[in-house]
């Protein structure tokens, strides 16, 4: 059976006896701003792509000040509302077989009772604080960790709530044309027997997991729940991968042109690769901290059978970092390798200036002699002696431009 977007029905607010008001100031988004007319496809969509990340930033920060003075584990969504309507699926799955089904009413879902041995919901879409706290009822969920999933800003980490692990992760995407980073919260609660994931938005991240899941005679459905954990982590290493494959290749070819056109409009690309560099880091680096919280843990939810799973995500993970850091290398080479140019070309331009003077000189000290207030100078009273006198300039400049092409100082010869 094909997943399918919950039923309307999901979507109005619903009562939830421990909910927080919503502020008004946390209810609206401020329109997108209008596209620039005039403009070409490619720098329009370079240019909405970053006015979208700033004005997200901007959003974001001032849902943080709206719950302030709310008390703890009010459930307030913080953050940019990513799709319209949220989504929310149900896989279970055992040896046998696999379920996968929406629900129609919240009345349905809590009357439902699972057949299988692990269970699989995933909800897209985290603006509806109703839904987030008629999931946390079902699951016995901490309002803390209700908070965290809501508060979309959240850092990589691990808890430990006894009864499951709480786990907050970043995922990512590049828009190579705008040379953008985009990075979402993946929250992962990973129980005894079920594993909940909640998403901004359908980016088709566990999609491959659910193929696998699919597939006939599925060796993965006899693995139980904490394969499933480790399958939906590894799925974001590999994006982490496949991001961080695409920034060095354009890297590359932006450190080609450096090298032979440096340009003021290469030295603002170089800055904004870095800064995406920076922002990518910063998902990734704390993901080291957490699958080796998960590796040195206890084995109440991660099996023995399933840590060399982990240890090798953990070695995945590493290699990413390592191979931000030397991403982060090549750039700071590009910077230098801009200026270097840059300078260089300046020194060029100046040397060529200064070998024009330099041999236009000699014609202005002649030029000089000749233009002295005397009566009697050689020259002056011969026929030929305003020819003698420019042929003596060009003698000399051409004297000296053979003799600074010689040296190499005219420019570049083969």
């Amino acid at each position: 059976m094909g997943l399918t977007a919950a039923p309307d029905i999901l979507r109005p607010a619903l009562s939830y006896s421990n909910q927080t008001p919503i502020p008004s100031a946390v209810r609206g988004l401020p329109d997108a701003p209008d596209t620039m007319p005039n403009q070409p496809p490619h720098n329009r969509r370079a240019q909405d792509s970053r006015q979208h990340t700033v004005a997200s930033r901007k959003r974001q920060q001032a849902r943080r000040s709206a719950k302030t003075g709310l008390p703890p584990g009010a459930l307030v969504h913080l953050g940019e509302v990513k799709t319209a309507h949220p989504t929310i699926t149900l896989t279970e799955y055992d040896e046998g077989a696999i379920d996968e089904r929406s629900f129609d009413s919240i009345e349905a879902s809590r009357a439902y009772c699972p057949q299988r041995a692990t269970v699989w919901l995933n909800v897209y879409g985290l603006h509806d604080p109703a839904i987030m706290g008629e999931i946390g009822n079902r699951f016995a969920l901490h309002p803390l960790v209700l908070e965290d999933i809501l508060n979309t800003g959240h850092r990589p980490k691990v808890d430990d709530y006894g009864e499951y692990l709480f786990i907050v992760a970043r995922a990512v995407a590049f828009d190579a044309e705008a040379i953008n980073v985009s990075t979402e919260q993946i929250s992962i609660v990973v129980g005894r027997s079920f594993v909940l994931t909640f998403q901004e938005r359908p980016s088709g991240l566990f999609d491959p997991v659910r193929q696998r899941l699919r597939a006939e005679r599925s060796r993965m459905r006899s693995l139980g729940h904490d394969y499933l954990a480790y399958e939906l982590m590894d799925a974001l290493v590999d994006r982490y991968f496949l991001v961080l494959e695409t920034i060095t290749d354009r890297a590359e070819e932006l450190e080609d042109q450096v090298l032979h056109n440096a340009s003021p409009a290469l030295l603002a690309r170089i800055n904004q690769f870095k800064r995406e560099t920076v922002d990518l880091r910063r998902a990734v680096w704390p993901m080291r901290e957490v699958i080796n919280q998960l590796i040195r843990g206890d084995t109440r939810f991660f099996r023995s059978e399933t840590q060399p799973y982990l240890r090798d995500v953990y070695d995945h993970t590493v290699h990413v970092i390592e191979s931000l850091d030397a991403l982060r290398d090549l750039i700071g080479d590009m910077l230098d390798v801009y200026l270097s140019s840059v300078s260089n070309r300046l020194n060029v331009e100046v040397r060529l200036l200064t070998v024009i003077t330099i041999i236009f000189m000699p014609a202005t000290l002649i030029s000089g002699i000749f233009g002295m207030n005397f009566h009697t100078m050689p020259l002056l009273d011969r026929l030929d002696g305003f020819w003698t006198a420019i042929g003596m300039m060009l003698a000399v400049a051409v004297t000296m431009g053979v003799v600074f092409w010689r040296r190499n100082w005219l420019g570049s010869r083969q």
